[in-house]
């Protein structure tokens, strides 16, 4: 992308060159907004709740299955936009955390960041 784009991650483990690269393409590729659930601002998870059952109201859905289905839309949220949930760019019938445990049982991503010029 004309040099606009720079990854970093970190490892519990050294050594481990040939995943860390996958691991930045992933994040490169997939623009993760965090690590994992737990690490997403809980502002950021009220709000996208609140979109969730506004848009839920609108679609005429039951008021008893408002909350159990915008629970449903925020862990595909977590799905889509967590580092390690996201499905492997290389392999969709895997997880990042599934391919990091391919790798090595022990291995896991531990932060990350992304700097994107002009976006």
């Amino acid at each position: 992308m004309g040099n606009r784009l720079a990854c970093i991650a970190g490892f519990n483990i050294a050594g481990v060159d040939e995943a860390a690269h996958e691991v930045a393409l992933q994040i490169a590729a997939m623009n993760p907004v965090a690590l994992n659930a737990e690490s997403i601002p809980q502002a950021t998870i009220d709000h996208e709740l609140e979109v969730a059952r506004e848009t839920i109201r609108q679609e005429g859905k039951p008021e008893n299955m408002v909350d159990k289905i915008a629970q449903g839309k925020l862990n595909k949220f977590f799905k889509e936009n967590t580092l390690l949930a996201q499905d492997y760019y290389a392999d969709n019938k895997m997880s990042v955390t599934d391919f990091l445990k391919k790798t090595n049982p022990d291995l896991t991503c531990t932060g990350f960041y992304r700097l994107q010029l002009g976006a």
